[in-house]
């Protein structure tokens, strides 16, 4: 039995040659380009006031780059839901108010009833739908960047429609009802300004995404995605 299991232990022994001896094999089994781990840490254990902050310093990046619109993939490289969210939920609140104002024009004020939340939830669903419509004709377009990035892109640009219908709020709180025509003169040209401004920003960074012969049918339906939230900007003050 010893004999047996010195024949297989010899079995199994590790066979090298001398010339492998000679020259032992050497090398680094890491993927090149990969980011070590000491350089590139893990954000779990980081404070929530850290991860906080860091997302609305992105948030506010991107912000930036929708006002100062050029051709730029920057908006695209860390896309996020974060803005486009926070930008429909500010406007889908100030049409409300606008659209609640108007209702209780002529009867006393009864708190939030369903015509007010049915106010809300229609204009975010149909922010929703339309940035979601306009993302999916772009993928099957043939367009090259992902259905989310279209998305963030999308929602990012109503920065200049949300601008215009604040400053048409404020300015409809500001100015006396003789004065009427000169208002609704101000919120159009607000607001047309704000159209052009939010159709261009997104152009510029979804132009180079798609083919040469298929920009016309991607960029109509940016165009009339902004102009139909344009027309509820318009009406909505």
């Amino acid at each position: 039995m010893a004999d047996v299991a010195t024949d297989n232990s010899a079995q199994y022994e590790p066979m090298f040659t001398d010339l492998e001896l000679e020259h032992p094999v050497e090398g680094d089994i890491t993927i090149p380009g990969a980011q070590d781990e000491e350089e590139d840490p893990s954000t779990l254990d980081e404070p929530v006031f850290d991860t906080i902050m860091r997302d609305a310093s992105a948030v506010g990046k991107k912000f930036l780059h929708v006002l100062y619109p050029r051709k730029s993939r920057s908006l695209l490289k860390d896309w996020d839901l974060w803005g486009p969210l926070i930008l429909c939920t500010l406007m889908a609140v100030l049409l409300h108010i606008g659209l609640s104002r108007e209702g209780d024009s002529g009867e006393k004020s009864q708190g939030i009833g369903s015509q007010q939340l049915v106010g809300f939830s229609q204009v975010f669903s149909l922010l929703a739908f339309g940035a979601i419509t306009v993302a999916v004709n772009s993928k099957l377009l043939g367009g090259t960047i992902s259905f989310f990035q279209s998305v963030c892109v999308l929602g990012y640009c109503i920065l200049p429609l949300v601008l215009s219908l604040i400053l048409g709020m404020a300015i409809h709180l500001v100015t006396p009802t003789s004065k009427s025509l000169l208002l609704l003169g101000i919120r159009v040209l607000l607001t047309l300004a704000a159209c052009i401004w939010s159709t261009l920003a997104s152009v510029a960074f979804l132009a180079d995404s798609q083919p040469q012969h298929r920009k016309v049918l991607a960029v109509y339906p940016v165009c009339l995605f902004y102009f139909v939230i344009s027309w509820m900007v318009l009406t909505g003050e």
